[in-house]
């Protein structure tokens, strides 16, 4: 678990908070698993617990058998902020990073058809690798910048954040007006096309535009 964040060499740190994460926030996406696109942003909570660094491994549960890999940009939120107004949102953003969301899709699925939360599919230990944070300039267009994953050199998930339903200044302002934004929170803002399973033994590589890629491996529990 990741205990503390800094902004590439600045000495300023954060401690992780919140995981507030963006379903469906890519429209080709919430295609490809057969959901709706929806009116308003679908959040949904994962525990720091979760946050794994550059370099490590994600470990698929005993419990799945069908881990999906999830890549996204995620903001590092540096100021405190309610009700924030969607001009001002960006200013409460201290950095960058190109993150997984790492999904047990078949617990997913049982507990959707059930009407269940999402917190057990989401939620086990390793099912969030971070890379390293930039400040905010590093990301010149922050709506208009490539995004993919590689598994074991392949391209699985290439994407533009233009794609996106909910501007990332929106989902701040949207997120504010029902959490109290912290420092050290962090917004995953959703995924594009393209997810499938992990196996043990791949590599992820997750890269965005002008942000420090991410490399992590997969193993079985």
């Amino acid at each position: 678990m990741r205990e503390l964040f800094r902004i590439s060499d600045q000495i300023e740190t954060f401690r992780p908070g919140k995981l507030l994460c963006i379903g469906r926030n890519y429209a080709k996406h919430a295609k490809e698993l057969g959901n709706e696109v929806p009116e308003d942003p679908m959040v949904f909570l994962k525990p720091a617990s979760a946050l794994i660094e550059s370099g490590e491994e994600i470990v698929i549960p005993r419990a799945s058998s069908d881990v999906h890999h999830e890549v996204e940009l995620v903001c590092l939120i540096g100021k405190a902020g309610k009700d924030i107004p969607e001009s001002k949102a960006l200013e409460h953003i201290a950095g960058f990073a190109v993150g997984l969301d790492m999904t047990a899709r078949d617990i997913q699925s049982k507990a959707k058809a059930k009407g269940h939360p999402w917190s057990v599919a989401k939620g086990y230990d390793t099912f969030a690798p971070l890379g390293e944070f930039a400040p905010p300039h590093a990301l010149r267009h922050i709506q208009n910048t490539h995004i993919e994953l590689q598994v074991n050199g392949e391209t699985r998930q290439s994407g533009n954040t233009n794609e996106m339903i909910f501007s990332v200044a929106y989902l701040i302002h949207w997120c504010s007006s029902i959490f109290t934004l912290m420092p050290g929170d962090l917004l995953f803002t959703g995924t594009p096309e393209g997810v499938s399973q992990v196996h043990p033994g791949d590599q992820l590589v997750a890269k965005i535009e002008g942000l420090p890629s991410l490399t992590v491996g997969v193993r079985a529990a």
